[in-house]
């Protein structure tokens, strides 16, 4: 079965967040933005009681995960949880921990028994799962968590934000920015230079990946005057690199790397930290970035915002991301198109 017959699995994320509005904004869209189909895993009483908070009409359907494509264009699809959500947005509460994380355990599975095309989640905050007992870092490392359980091997995820004028991965993710020098190695780069390459070429239909690796310190190092790490961590792993047959270039000083001529020169920058990646790529499309998890058995894109609790249930969250990751998505698991251009193509 092709991921053009089957239905994403979206998992409702926190529901005291934006995730229920804007599941329901982009099913309320599936015609304008031409759509794939797609089910949501939540409690069905939860996204009615939302739309009516949001004064909108939403047909609901409680399916199962191959009966979604038939009755998407007629009515929202909802695969029931086992648990009921509190219906609190703008107040997270751990209450619904265990929703939260049950639909994306069941999006996950969906997607390894063949019954979800890819596993699109809408976010989550990590307080209130913490509260509640969770101890995965986060959503990153969790899915990872499923995937190595699934397959009885450890697997390394690589986030990914892709957007229309840039792709960035953060080599380091959710830990202090203090920690990184400490934590940041030769192999770590390399391992996730090969995922990124990988799965670009596989997934994305890149032939050949063209990888910028920015350097960690301010004008990468500057020959050992700003810091050390940039010639004793990041060289030697882009020489590495190379000496795979992998097209790597740096360290490349980070704050000339993202302008519009710097961005034609790659397909993809290899960030040191969290915020290094994630702010340009936010900047240039906050409303249409995608987070993707490279190195795992199945799809997975996320928006690239957060739960937003400030505006949940008041009706002006934006659903754009959504739609971009669910077009992704759907798009990489047709079998390696190229969904996001690089700005060299879409400058031809």
């Amino acid at each position: 079965m092709s991921g053009a017959e089957i239905s994403l699995a979206l998992s409702i994320g926190d529901p005291s967040g934006i995730g229920p509005e804007i599941a329901i904004a982009a099913w309320r869209a599936r015609h304008l933005s031409a759509l794939p189909p797609f089910y949501l895993l939540a409690d069905p009483a939860l996204v009615a009681a939302r739309a009516r908070r949001l004064g909108v009409d939403v047909p609901i359907i409680e399916i199962s995960p191959t009966d979604a494509a038939g009755t998407f264009h007629d009515a929202l699809p909802v695969v029931p949880l086992r648990v009921r959500l509190v219906d609190s947005p703008g107040l997270p509460d751990p209450a619904n921990a265990a929703g939260t994380i049950e639909a994306i355990d069941r999006a996950v599975a969906d997607c390894l028994a063949g019954h979800a095309a890819a596993v699109v989640t809408c976010p989550i905050a990590k307080k209130p799962l913490y509260d509640a007992g969770f101890r995965s870092p986060g959503h990153t490392e969790y899915l990872a968590h499923l995937a190595s359980r699934h397959i009885g091997a450890d697997v390394t995820p690589v986030m990914l934000l892709a957007g229309p004028e840039l792709r960035t991965v953060p080599v380091t993710i959710h830990i202090p920015l203090a920690e990184v020098p400490r934590q940041l190695t030769s192999e770590l780069i390399v391992t996730t230079a090969r995922i990124t390459a990988h799965d670009l070429a596989n997934r994305f239909g890149i032939a050949r990946p063209r990888l910028a690796i920015a350097g960690l310190n301010p004008h990468a190092g500057e020959g050992g005057t700003m810091g050390h790490e940039d010639d004793r961590i990041i060289r030697p792993a882009v020489e590495a690199l190379r000496a795979e047959g992998i097209d790597a270039n740096g360290p490349l000083p980070a704050d000339t790397l993202f302008h519009a001529r710097a961005r034609a020169t790659y397909d993809v920058a290899l960030c040191m930290y969290h915020d290094q990646a994630l702010i340009p790529a936010k900047a240039l499309a906050f409303d249409e970035a995608v987070n993707v998890t490279l190195g795992l058995p199945f799809i997975r894109t996320s928006p690239d915002h957060g739960t937003a609790f400030d505006i949940a249930g008041k009706g002006i969250a934006r659903a754009d991301s959504l739609i971009a990751a669910l077009k992704l998505g759907h798009s990489l698991a047709g079998g390696g198109m190229k969904a996001i251009p690089t700005p060299t193509e879409t400058a031809r």
